[in-house]
């Protein structure tokens, strides 16, 4: 199909070339959709290239207006504001658009250089189930993953559970000292949520047990040696609670001991981890197809948290990275904008960098990926920052293409949330809320069907989280997010349903829409899908399924403007039916391919 943006590009450079004897770039001219109160369907702006040609913009915009209207059979008319020439196109060219779209079903996907490329997005600890950050985690790597295949590239969706630790060992110990044997099934709870439970019952235990200690004679002697610092009694234990467990705490060092044991492949305390780590991979699976989404590979930390001491010894022989006294390796970043980063301990024991060295240097090996995209929340940019820089360093062949897709964490409208504290919104309860938040407000339409329900729930649920920036920390709000007449999921599903319902009415239909005069909304339509192909290439581009996500919407509003101002089954005309008939399918497909990249279904009816 013909990209009349570069042909208007093209167009334009060749009228400059002629005119003012000047080579300008393509890519310097900017062409942009006709705003809605002008004439026109383009527009070219002229003011970037003034300066080189030395003509005040609007002559030049006139003059190329001219050179185009003459040399461009698609062309029908030209109109200068200042320095903007709005460009019509003409009858012939929109019929020739709708005849490309109708021959080639995948007109809207963009062709870019095919790239082997690795999304890992999820990666959640074992010690309590998938909670709202993790579900805009999900749906950002589920829909980046999406969005790469459609333009071509070779895709494989990996994440790496977070299977071992401290944290890990918490959850055990808590069910070992009070769980008196109790499983999921005789609990009646999910089981990564009965998993998580005990997570927070070692915090509330661990909580009693420092404030008891609190009230020591030994406490307030830590406290005194501090008082110099100004701190309050309160503010000073509140930032005391981490060496406490540390040092002081006995189910702080229980904790420890059960980590040592792991480690030392203890046969109880694996027998133990590897119950309670299965118990969590069947809720997360649970959860997983509740979201509609899969993974390639899975990677686990207990596998991984040796790998990179390959690549350490290797910086070292080359010099990349130096060992101090102490024989801890370290890597100097100052000329990358950052500071030094410890590699290896003294004791050559890793951190998490030295595993995440490793593990890209794995992928790698086995994918070939010339891409690899991290989907991880905006806490950990400097980790990736510097995770990036010593790959650089490195001279690895994927350095280049190593990204980190930064995303801002998500409240409530109650606000933050903690999982020590057991305040964490779960995923699956917020998804079971989302849903029957959409069987209530579908009560006022009589739907009952629970399939079409459970459509328009997770519909608001994702397209709410992902119509925002991911960049930016957003507030979700399950109320809002069902709303049939804002920017959500369900409104531009009732586009699609719309759509859907008056093509059933038409039965097949067939004709010819020869000497039909397009409206202006009809060519704004037209021009919107032709503009399909941009977004999503811009998504891929800059890491945004949110482009999508806002074009599907302002797609919709414009469809569902047209469908109140517009008869279709009863136009004037045989030629006009024909050709509105053919404009909705359109619509309707594109609404469904958009949405399907943001991983949301369409219901045939609601």
């Amino acid at each position: 199909m013909k990209d009349i943006t570069k042909e208007i590009e093209i167009a334009a450079a060749e009228a400059v070339k002629a005119i003012y004897q000047a080579d300008i770039p393509t890519g310097d001219f900017l062409v942009t959709s006709t705003k809605k109160e002008h004439k026109g369907d383009y527009t070219l702006v002229t003011f970037a290239i003034s300066k080189a040609l030395r003509q005040p913009p609007p002559q030049i915009a006139a003059a190329i207006g001219e050179y185009i209207q003459r040399t461009r059979s698609w062309v029908s008319g030209t109109e200068v504001l200042q320095g903007f020439l709005n460009i019509s196109l003409s009858t012939a060219y929109w019929n020739e658009v709708l005849v490309d779209m109708q021959g080639n079903p995948d007109f809207w996907k963009p062709s870019q250089p095919r790239e082997k490329v690795l999304v890992e997005f999820s990666s959640p600890n074992t010690n309590k189930p998938l909670h709202l950050g993790h579900i805009r985690n999900i749906l950002l790597g589920w829909s980046m993953s999406k969005i790469f295949l459609a333009c071509g590239h070779e895709v494989n969706k990996v994440q790496i559970v977070n299977d071992r630790g401290i944290a890990i060992c918490k959850s055990m110990l808590a069910w070992q000292k009070f769980g008196e044997g109790i499983t999921p099934e005789k609990a009646g709870i999910k089981s990564d949520h009965f998993v998580g439970e005990w997570y927070v019952r070692f915090e509330k235990e661990f909580s009693a047990e420092y404030k008891l200690w609190q009230e020591t004679d030994d406490a307030k002697a830590h406290y005194s040696k501090r008082k110099e610092t100004e701190q309050s009694e309160q503010d000073f234990f509140k930032a005391y609670k981490n060496v406490y467990f540390n040092t002081y705490s006995d189910l702080g060092k229980e904790a420890r001991e059960l980590l040592l044991k792991w480690e030392y492949h203890d046969h109880d305390t694996i027998a133990l981890w590897k119950k309670m780590n299965g118990w969590v991979y069947a809720g997360f699976e649970d959860t997983y197809k509740s979201l509609g989404v899969s993974f390639d590979k899975l990677y686990y930390e207990s596998e991984t948290y040796l790998l990179g001491k390959d690549l350490i010894e290797d910086g070292l022989k080359r010099g990349v990275f130096y060992k101090k006294d102490d024989g801890s390796v370290w890597v100097d970043l100052t000329d990358a904008g950052l500071d030094h980063k410890l590699l290896l301990r003294s004791d050559g024991t890793s951190v998490y960098m030295t595993q995440d060295l490793g593990t890209a240097q794995k992928r790698y090996d086995e994918f070939g990926a010339e891409r690899m995209v991290y989907v991880v929340a905006d806490e950990q940019n400097y980790h990736f920052q510097a995770l990036f820089a010593i790959m650089a360093k490195l001279g690895a062949p994927y350095a280049p293409g190593l990204h980190h897709l930064s995303y801002g964490m998500v409240d409530l409208p109650e606000g933050k949330m903690k999982s020590r504290e057991g305040t964490v919104v779960d995923a699956d309860d917020l998804m079971a809320d989302v849903v029957e938040e959409a069987r209530v407000a579908a009560k006022d339409r009589e739907m009952t069907d629970p399939e079409i329900i459970r459509r328009i729930g997770m519909a608001a649920l994702k397209f709410f989280i992902i119509k925002v920036d991911p960049r930016k920390r957003m507030t979700f709000d399950p109320k809002a997010s069902v709303d049939l007449q804002g920017q959500t999921g369900p409104y531009i599903q009732n586009a699609y349903v719309r759509v859907q319902s008056i093509l059933r009415r038409a039965g097949e239909v067939s004709g010819s829409y020869e000497g039909y005069e397009l409206n202006e909304d009809e060519k704004l339509l037209l021009n919107m899908l032709g503009q399909c192909r941009h977004i999503v290439d811009s998504a891929a581009r800059e890491y945004s399924p949110a482009l999508i996500a806002n074009y599907a919407f302002t797609l919709a509003k414009e469809y569902h403007r047209y469908y109140h101002e517009v008869k279709v089954l009863q136009a004037e005309t045989e030629q006009a039916k024909f050709f509105r008939l053919i404009l909705i399918k359109l619509i309707g497909d594109i609404l469904a391919q958009s949405m399907d990249l943001l991983g949301i279904e369409m219901p045939e009816r609601m």
